[in-house]
């Protein structure tokens, strides 16, 4: 493995672990706070979380995470073998589908359709209670549970590189 693609793989492990911490903190208890605020607070509350998300830290991280998932599934298919190869592989693709393509398929247009909701409308109500908070939650935890799992991969892949390369 080139140390460029080392050193940014064991970045990532903790940019994974980053990511989804952040995703765990919605799942685990954020979310069902602003359940739990009454009239059309935690629709509102989620409205905002949602513009002010798109801040530079999470955003390279999250972003960058999916180019470094990329550069790692192909240098894993390309220039490694074995086990170490396969879970560094895996690590990077379980980010790609996971977290990014669950992101973008399911969390992104629940939050684009709330964010078009008027908070004045008894229809909001329902929406944000019916359908978003159980849906937009669901996938938010896949996206957890991908992150950790992606890290973990990660490094038993780089684990099980650096055993391979003793003598």
């Amino acid at each position: 493995m080139s140390p460029l693609v080392y050193y940014l793989a064991h970045v990532a492990v903790l940019a994974y672990a980053l990511v989804g911490g952040v995703f765990l903190a919605f799942s685990d208890f954020i979310m069902r706070s602003l359940s739990l605020i009454s009239g059309h607070g935690g629709a509102e509350a989620m409205q905002v979380i949602n513009r002010e998300v798109f801040r530079w830290v999470f955003m390279t991280l999250f972003l960058g995470l999916a180019a470094v998932s990329l550069v790692l599934v192909l240098h894993a298919a390309i220039w490694l073998d074995g086990a170490p190869a396969t879970l560094i592989a895996t690590a990077g693709l379980v980010y790609l589908l996971g977290c990014f393509a669950v992101t973008v398929v399911f969390n992104v247009p629940m939050n684009e359709a709330l964010a078009g909701l008027d908070l004045a409308e008894t229809s909001t109500q329902s929406y944000w209670t019916g359908t978003y908070l159980p849906r937009w939650t669901f996938w938010n935890t896949v996206r957890t549970i991908a992150c950790g799992l992606a890290a973990a991969l990660l490094l038993f892949g780089l684990t099980a590189l650096s055993q391979a390369q003793q003598p």
